[in-house]
């Protein structure tokens, strides 16, 4: 068996704003506060982690955001709905929806989720595009507010659902950020990285994941790379230049956004 686990906001889809939006509704509905909401950067940050934030930020004490957490959830995922609906729906990233298909179609495959939303709210972001039924499995940012600890719980959950252990390196982490290639480091995972987040590919590539990509758009190589297991650069047409030389691939780049 092999598990693979897909990001959300940034990686599959694009909220188009929608989270930062709903986020800042439910604060203002909930503590009365929203911190410094505009400028925060919310990429690859688990749900709980930037509430904590923002409410240390505008004074509260972990005790009386803990408090309001759950009340603070159940506004956040109405003001997602609504949120999603005034947005016109979610982006599917590019190549995303025919490649979950062809990969979740490997006998030794399965494929799961691994976001900083809570499990609702990414329920929610993804229920119109069709992709769901593809992930049997997920670790979010309810399960932890530290997204180190959720490929630990991503492994639990497919070991019971396969009835049999998996190790870490038969695990493989697709995302957008340094913290997906960081959390897949803690791990002992494949990272594999795509700029179509806001970070540039540049900014992943300092973070040395095992395959990065400008995009999914080239499924075929996108396929090819997260199957074979050896590490590279895959960038636009499936090039592996030397370690040595600058990716040409490097040039092309993605929108910057840090909206959920």
């Amino acid at each position: 068996m092999r598990l693979f686990l897909f990001d959300v906001d940034g990686t599959l889809v694009s909220a188009r704003g929608a989270g930062r939006r709903a986020v800042g509704r439910a604060l203002e509905a909930v503590y009365g506060a929203t911190g410094p909401l505009a400028t925060y950067d919310f990429r690859g940050k688990t749900d709980p982690q930037i509430i904590f934030d923002l409410m240390g930020t505008a004074g509260l004490s972990a005790v009386e955001i803990a408090e309001h957490l759950p009340r603070f959830y159940d506004r956040y995922v109405q003001d997602l709905r609504a949120e999603i609906g005034r947005a016109g729906g979610v982006k599917v990233m590019p190549g995303i929806a025919e490649l979950v298909g062809l990969l979740g179609a490997q006998a030794d495959a399965v494929l799961g989720l691994l976001t900083g939303n809570i499990e609702a709210g990414a329920r929610i972001k993804l229920e119109a595009t069709g992709l769901l039924p593809h992930f049997r499995l997920g670790a979010y940012g309810s399960d932890a507010a530290d997204r180190a600890r959720l490929p630990a719980v991503a492994a639990r959950r497919a070991e019971a659902l396969a009835g049999r252990p998996i190790s870490p390196e038969r695990v493989v982490i697709i995302g957008d950020t340094p913290l997906d290639i960081a959390c897949a480091r803690a791990f002992g995972a494949r990272a594999v990285s795509v700029a179509t987040g806001g970070h540039r590919v540049e900014e992943l590539a300092a973070h040395a994941p095992d395959v990065l990509f400008a995009d999914f758009a080239d499924v075929g190589a996108v396929l090819a790379a997260l199957l074979d297991g050896r590490p590279g650069r895959f960038l636009g047409g499936g090039l592996r230049p030397p370690s040595d030389a600058s990716p040409p691939g490097l040039r092309r780049q993605s929108r910057r956004s840090n909206n959920p």
